[in-house]
């Protein structure tokens, strides 16, 4: 008897619990009614604007859950900024960890309208997403006429998320260490060439132990791999975007130079740990090449380092473009949600991309240079020293597309291939390539290289 009753309890608590995940809570939501469209505040944005002063969802309580990876205090400010002007909407944030979002996240959205109805999205998995979005219900040209990377993510017509900002490589430099060499701001350099003789100035050996390595790109190269063959006018991909090319000229030049740099110049070495990152932040290394996440890594782990940043050199001068950048996505709509909660959304996307506030705040949190027009020349952005180095040229900066893992994966074997095993520069990349076609064969991949307004310029 006993036991049976137990049974009946844990079967009782089993089906509370489910009632109580995702959407289903609505079943019980009670919510508060808003009855005044006229809020008395201001429109926000320039062609995509947001006017506050109206009623969703006829002003009857609605929530929805907004799954994200990071930054659940940062997201979840513009989500409440959000419900105070519209009292009826309850945004739930559900942050889950980066390893295992991209699992939960799909099967989530496979449950139609018990997912979650706002996602945030990462590029390199679009691939398992699309099938389950809503296309933005904005004009596309007024989205491409305020983010000035809008069009490259659009497709047939319709954009489904952008980016609220970009990030891309420069190289991070010890300022204590320039000035200790003789150094100055004068002698930043612009072409590799420039750059190698800096980099021999700053190298300091003991004896034949190297103690200051003036360039340590380990763990990177596989980065400068995907990113400095643009300089030589090489695309990663070719004409259609679906067939890789990392056996061109500019890819095997730029093997060539980054071996040279170790083998032949010594300014590093790839037995000078691992760890790029960490070999700046203790005064180990006086150069490296790293994206803007650096910089929040520095005053987490490093906060006293005296450093400096820099564009990336070039080849010449005059790149095809300086490097690859990637983008930090505004968040996707479930399009199997219900249609009060896709109402609710796309009005939330509006708010999202309209606010410019709220869209700065997210580019100094990680260091991105916006995507938003109106904030290029924004005085506190252009403080941080990850923006400030590429605002020059960011133009002439590429995006290759939401680029598959089998292709960073690869490099980074072919990389690890020529600085430890031997394996020549023609062998280890034509390997990659070959993985990578295989590969992508499998996936409706195509890259985004023919969008950049330069393409007509590659050799």
């Amino acid at each position: 008897m006993w036991r049976k009753m137990i049974a009946m309890c844990m079967t009782l608590s089993m089906l509370l619990t489910l009632t109580g995940c995702g959407n289903s809570k609505t079943a019980s939501y009670k919510g508060v009614t808003d009855s005044q469209p006229d809020k008395g505040l201001e429109i926000m944005g320039d062609r995509v604007t947001y006017d506050p002063n109206h009623l969703v969802n006829d002003g009857k309580p609605v929530e929805l859950e907004w799954w994200l990876w990071d930054a659940a205090d940062l997201f979840g400010s513009i989500a409440r900024e959000y419900e105070k002007i519209h009292p009826n909407v309850t945004i739930h944030i559900v942050n889950n960890p980066w390893d295992g979002f991209w699992t939960k996240l799909p099967l989530a959205l496979q449950k139609g309208e018990s997912g979650p109805t706002l996602f945030n999205v990462h590029n390199s998995y679009q691939h398992l997403l699309l099938t389950y979005m809503e296309p933005y219900d904005i004009d596309v040209n007024d989205l491409e006429a305020d983010f000035f990377t809008a069009k490259s993510h659009e497709i047939d017509g319709k954009i489904y998320y952008c980016d609220f900002g970009i990030m891309t490589g420069t190289i991070y430099y010890n300022k204590d260490m320039w000035t200790k060499a003789g150094l100055t701001e004068k002698d930043i350099p612009k072409t590799w060439d420039e750059f190698r003789e800096i980099a021999k100035n700053l190298t300091i050996f003991e004896g034949d132990e190297m103690v200051q390595a003036g360039f340590n790109y380990n763990g990177d190269f596989e980065n400068l791999m995907q990113g400095v063959p643009y300089q030589y006018g090489n695309t990663i991909f070719d004409e259609t975007g679906t067939i890789p090319s990392l056996t061109q000229d500019g890819q095997k030049k730029t093997a060539q130079m980054m071996l040279d740099f170790y083998e032949k110049d010594h300014v590093g070495d790839k037995d000078f740990g691992t760890d790029a990152a960490q070999s700046f932040g203790q005064g180990q290394s006086a150069m490296v090449y790293k994206w803007g996440h650096f910089y929040g890594y520095l005053k987490t782990n490093y906060p006293d380092i005296n450093y400096g940043t820099f564009e990336i050199p070039t080849v010449d001068g005059k790149p095809f473009a300086y490097d690859r950048y990637n983008g930090e996505a505004t968040p996707g709509i479930n399009k199997n949600a219900r249609p009060e909660q896709v109402e609710v959304a796309q009005d939330f996307i509006r708010f999202y991309l309209a606010n410019q506030e709220k869209q700065k705040e997210l580019c100094m949190n990680y260091s991105l240079f916006p995507a938003n027009n109106a904030l290029r020349e924004d005085k506190d952005l252009q403080s941080n020293p990850a923006i400030q180095a590429v605002s020059e040229h960011i133009d002439r900066y590429i995006w290759p597309g939401a680029m598959p893992a089998t292709l960073g994966d690869n490099l980074k074997i072919a990389c690890q291939d020529m600085m430890y095993n031997g394996t020549s520069i023609e062998e280890a990349l034509k390997t990659a390539e070959d993985i990578v076609k295989v590969d992508l064969s499998n996936q409706e991949f195509v890259a985004s290289e023919n969008l950049y307004d330069k393409y007509s310029e590659r050799k």
